[in-house]
């Protein structure tokens, strides 16, 4: 592939009703632009054609314009690779068929993405546009931890395996601890918390991950905001048969209707933590199932990697909330684990350690850029 001329990179994020876009320059590692184009399909953003020229239009207006020579790619955000895209991929014709062969794996998500591919394109055909996918990072899974202990010939034939998300954020944040620590990614043990309102957790030994918490979907694993998390099987046969739901009906509860929304009426933590503060015990018990959901993963990894050497939390709520932070790590001292109260409480935008002076394990708050990792990734392709 011929080297590109320009530093830039334009980060697309392309949702079913919306568009997030950042434009990054590579060469300092700078931000130029961002914003977010809302309710398409609903008022004047007709379609994603509509609002991918509104993002065109912004730029322009900063004088950032698509035409310049000085973009080197665009940076498309794409949840679900499956098995064949474990690496950022130049996109093609070939490419997006292949993605469009996935949407059964993420029916709400991939059709969005390869929407925003198809329009981008057609605005810059002779533009490098490159596919970075939310589960590439934790394609290197071993088989045991990837397999379910279904039948097997099943399994394959339905693509049924864990395959993970939010693999952009844990491969920043895995690296970015290691950064704050002094050392190599290859030579820290890291347990990655990515707790938003989507919600999973990493096992990553020397840069690789090893385990994870998210499954065939997003569904599996922590308590979230909207989401079950890990649940017995023979709750969705029950409630067919007992309760007389319908397979959508039962997807849209554990999807849309579980989780903290499920358990006490809210899927914001800052709400829940005032409620908890006014001695609501809907809202401490939906607090307390979220953080034993969080130290019983914290321990199931410790065991998985054997030795940890930082324990990192991410995303809007581990970024911000000091309260989950402290509750879902309060015990583990036998693990080495030892949260400092006044560092856990400094509210801060940059990477910190919040462990005490005696913590055998570094606990650190990391700021995830899932954008700036879309785009190197994206950029390291295309200059390759």
């Amino acid at each position: 592939m011929n080297r590109t001329p320009g530093t830039r990179v334009l980060v697309l994020n392309s949702g079913s009703s919306s568009v997030k876009y950042q434009l990054l320059d590579m060469a300092g590692g700078t931000r130029l632009a961002s914003g977010l184009v809302e309710r398409i399909g609903d008022g004047p953003v007709a379609d994603h054609a509509a609002a991918l020229k509104q993002v065109a239009d912004e730029l322009a207006a900063q004088g950032l314009g698509l035409d310049s020579p000085e973009l080197a790619a665009v940076g498309h955000r794409v949840v679900h690779g499956g098995i064949r895209f474990t690496e950022p991929t130049l996109i093609t014709d070939e490419v997006v068929t292949a993605i469009e062969e996935l949407v059964p794996l993420a029916p709400l998500h991939n059709p969005a993405n390869i929407t925003g591919i198809k329009v981008a394109r057609e605005l810059r055909p002779d533009l490098p546009q490159v596919a970075v996918f939310d589960t590439a990072f934790h394609s290197t899974l071993p088989e045991y931890a990837a397999r379910y202990a279904i039948d097997t010939a099943t399994a394959d034939e339905h693509g049924v395996r864990r395959y993970g998300f939010h693999g952009t954020s844990h491969a920043y944040v895995s690296r970015a601890t290691a950064e704050l620590l002094g050392k190599d990614p290859s030579e820290v043990n890291v347990i990655v918390l990515h707790l938003g309102n989507g919600a999973s957790a990493s096992a990553v030994r020397g840069g690789t991950c090893v385990d994870t918490s998210m499954g065939l979907t997003p569904l599996e694993g922590l308590v979230m905001g909207t989401r079950s998390g890990d649940i017995d099987p023979a709750v969705i046969f029950h409630l067919s048969r007992v309760g007389g739901l319908s397979t959508d009906e039962i997807d849209d509860l554990l999807n849309k209707r579980s989780g903290l929304l499920g358990l006490c009426g809210d899927n914001d933590m800052r709400e829940i933590g005032r409620r908890m503060g006014e001695g609501d015990v809907t809202a401490q018990l939906a607090f307390d199932v979220y953080v034993h959901r969080l130290r019983k993963y914290v321990g199931a990894y410790t065991a998985v990697l054997g030795r940890v050497d930082a324990i990192a939390f991410t995303a809007g709520v581990g970024e911000n909330s000091a309260a989950v932070r402290e509750a879902a790590l309060r015990g583990l001292t036998a693990l080495g684990v030892e949260v400092d109260a006044v560092r856990n409480a400094v509210r801060s935008p940059s990477a910190r350690l919040i462990s005490a002076a005696e913590s055998r394990v570094a606990v650190a708050v990391v700021p995830t850029d899932e954008e700036m990792e879309i785009a190197s990734q994206a950029y390291a392709l295309v200059q390759a």
